[in-house]
């Protein structure tokens, strides 16, 4: 079963949203520094959308994400080693990955604090989403591994 069909199975999706939203929570909670600052306050704009707006967005974006993620853990597979690890390796393509969904997705929403929001955090989203790769990998193999 591929990726995209494994996390995207209606018994499985909801736990893999469930999941990713931890995961980005946990992420945003444990920036530091100024740039944490930024961060926690743009998350903290944009969940204040309205009430589960976050599993909206995530649940939307899904079946893209792993729609792109798809190639990697395929290579992965093919080569033979275990996809977790090899995401782990290769935390830049999949940071451009993801990245390539959202950034498409920004310039069409409709509110205008998520398309700031994003605006002002974009140039520092691939480190962030790199640090978060590991995590990510960890909910892809706990659903699909």
């Amino acid at each position: 079963m591929t990726l995209t069909a494994s996390i995207s199975a209606a018994d499985t999706r909801p736990q893999v949203i469930d999941d990713c939203i931890a995961l980005v929570d946990s992420e945003v909670q444990n920036k530091r520094g100024l740039g944490g600052l930024v961060v926690k306050a743009g998350y903290k704009a944009v969940k204040g959308i309205k009430p589960g707006f976050i599993r909206k967005v995530v649940d939307s974006l899904l079946d893209e994400w792993a729609a792109k993620l798809e190639p990697i853990w395929a290579e992965a597979e093919g080569a033979g080693k275990a996809p977790r690890l090899y995401l782990e390796t290769e935390r830049a393509r999949v940071a451009e990955a993801l990245l390539s969904v959202t950034d498409a997705k920004s310039v069409k929403a409709q509110s205008g604090v998520v398309r700031k929001t994003y605006a002002k955090l974009r140039p520092t989203a691939k480190e962030h989403v790199e640090q978060a790769v590991p995590g990510l990998a960890a909910v892809l193999d706990k659903h699909a591994g």
